[in-house]
């Protein structure tokens, strides 16, 4: 029979080993140099943008961002139903650098797929349609594939702090500002420690052309199945990073102010629905494992009880002591990630309740999502779900048939 004092101690280890772990290697993590006699440039660059609406100011700021780095080409991927506004958004910019493609349905993969056989260029980067990049941005991200073993580079990623917001938008920018910040620490943890990542974010990310435009990655990419009876059309990044690390491809997570991107999240209640959205040995325990048991309230209330039980035989004063140690690494536990956001908003440290409050509800959120899986609505963005059932459409036995057979050939040939 364990003891309360085994509990304590199998909970905390389980709870904390990889905070610990994940501090020292972020701290160890050094982004790819640039190289001195560069073989890639900017030339060498098509930057991808699929977007709905195909116009806006978010998607006007972003392709100047994009051009002010000098890439071979942008090229803009919109809807059918939008293709006029967008072609006429890039006739004001007067830029023969922009070509506008369309597909029938708001579909990303489909936006992409239109795209990838019209890049002239070794690089292709995909970007959202609301980033804003660095102008130093491509040299950084080209640095790591001037070696051939890297199939793909992210980016760390910030959030473009909005203009004069009322109360509640600060809370909910907040609470989104800290989940990049999250991110970036973890992705940069885990590519310290085994080169691993959760994904290699869609936001703003580099891949070799020769990859993308293979016909089995393309057939991969637009024949992905879900539970054997649906071809999946959501989840885009994450499958281009399962096919590079499958296919004997490294990916590298270039962290440098240089290699930032800003972004825009939901700065009103519809950023539960994103987080909803968003749900190698060291990576598979820090941040798969985790995200499936790693309820917060749970565990935090476990350990308190725990430490209670098993100082009960100790003097008041020697329990109340071990109490308060625990509760004070809790609390320094629920910030240390934070510490860079922190330092460049040292004001946002008085909403460090909201954010530890918001962690014991995300456990709840993880839940739903377990139990909604079949779900791809984007559910935070106009227009997007119009043709949501396009996203996960069920395959025949034909089809899967055909799918088994094209998986065979492609084993047989590798």
């Amino acid at each position: 029979m364990f003891s309360y004092s085994d509990v304590f101690l199998s909970l905390f280890l389980y709870r904390y080993l990889r905070l610990v772990v994940n501090v020292l290697a972020f701290c160890r993590l050094r982004p790819v140099p640039l190289a001195e006699n560069p073989k890639l440039t900017s030339q060498d660059v098509t930057v991808v943008i699929p977007s709905l609406e195909g116009d806006g100011p978010e998607l006007w700021d972003s392709i100047r961002s994009i051009l002010a780095t000098k890439p071979f080409e942008v090229i803009l991927v919109t809807i059918d139903a939008h293709l006029e506004r967008a072609k006429l958004m890039v006739k004001s910019m007067a830029t023969p650098k922009i070509r506008v493609l369309s597909v029938a349905h708001p579909n990303k993969r489909r936006q992409m797929v239109r795209a990838i056989p019209e890049v002239r260029t070794d690089i292709t980067i995909f970007a959202d349609d609301d980033v804003t990049w660095p102008a130093k941005l491509l040299p950084w991200m080209l640095a790591p594939l001037e070696n051939e073993a890297y199939g793909g580079v992210g980016t760390n990623q910030r959030l473009r702090r909005a203009d004069g917001p009322t109360f509640r938008q600060r809370v909910w920018g907040y609470l989104g500002a800290l989940y990049l910040e999250r991110r970036n620490f973890d992705c940069a943890a885990c590519m310290y420690m085994d080169g691993g990542l959760p994904c290699l974010s869609g936001r703003t990310v580099a891949y070799r052309t020769k990859i993308l435009s293979d016909d089995a990655f393309i057939y991969g990419f637009t024949h992905e199945e879900w539970l054997g009876q649906y071809q999946l059309n959501a989840d885009d990044d994450n499958f281009i990073t399962r096919w590079l690390v499958s296919h004997g491809q490294k990916i590298w997570f270039q962290y440098h102010k240089e290699a930032e991107v800003q972004t825009t999240l939901e700065d009103n209640p519809r950023f539960l629905k994103q987080c909803l959205r968003w749900k190698q040995p060291w990576s598979t325990y820090a941040v798969h494992l985790t995200t499936l048991s790693h309820w917060a309230l749970l565990w935090d209330c476990l350990l308190v009880y725990c430490c209670f039980e098993s100082t009960k035989c100790w003097s008041p004063r020697s329990s109340a002591l071990a109490l308060a140690a625990l509760l004070s690494w809790m609390f320094i536990s629920k910030f240390i990630k934070l510490v860079g956001h922190y330092i460049r908003y040292p004001v946002d440290f008085l909403l460090l309740p909201v954010s530890i409050l918001f962690g014991y509800l995300h456990g709840l959120i993880k839940v739903y999502a377990m139990f909604t899986l079949n779900v791809t609505a984007w559910g935070s963005r106009e227009g997007a779900d119009a043709n949501d059932a396009y996203r996960m459409i069920r395959v025949s036995q034909t089809e899967r048939e055909q799918a088994a057979e094209h998986r065979a050939v492609e084993i047989y040939t590798q």
